[in-house]
């Protein structure tokens, strides 16, 4: 089996309009499809909700339920907010800028831009509390060699010690131009 691309991932949302609104209005995402059942397909439940995708670019789909009789929505209280987040590529640095302030007339608190020398990103909440990333790629072919050549050991030694690895240092303490 080979797998082709991920078909969609599906967040839970507090109300299925406001985020199609908001993701339509504040990221550019067409609205392109709505199921609602009253009974869920893979377990027969009686549960009514209603399944909203949008299209995340290049065949990338983001989708949401809202499942109006659970309860209200929670996260994971020992996973740190930084965590658990969506992140969307962005054609440049530019973008990424105009989008901050784009994002802050709008009123929605942006923290960065954040330099992570492979990329270039800002963050922000989604009205249903999912932290969003829009990241700029900035890294060379150089840079994803080199970390390439060092994956296998970087991970084998945080699985043994679980402490960051040595081996991209330069990423991080200026040496990497």
């Amino acid at each position: 089996m080979n797998l082709r691309k991920i078909h969609h991932v599906a967040y839970r949302c507090k109300d299925a309009k406001e985020t199609v609104d908001w993701y339509g209005k504040h990221l550019n995402m067409d609205f392109v499809l709505a199921i609602g059942e009253n009974e869920v397909p893979s377990t027969k439940e009686p549960d009514p909700y209603m399944h909203v995708f949008l299209d995340a670019g290049a065949g990338n789909v983001l989708a949401f339920f809202e499942i109006p009789n659970s309860p209200s929505m929670g996260k994971d209280p020992n996973t740190p907010d930084w965590v658990q987040h969506i992140a969307f590529e962005v054609e440049s640095v530019a973008v990424l800028e105009e989008t901050k302030a784009r994002l802050e007339a709008a009123g929605i608190d942006v923290i960065g831009p954040t330099n992570h020398t492979l990329f270039k990103s800002i963050y922000f909440f989604d009205p249903n509390g999912h932290r969003l990333e829009l990241a700029a790629n900035t890294g060379t072919p150089e840079m994803y060699r080199r970390l390439d050549d060092v994956k296998w050991a970087m991970l084998n030694e945080w699985a043994e010690t679980k402490r960051a690895p040595e081996h991209a240092r330069w990423m991080h303490d200026g040496t990497h131009d």
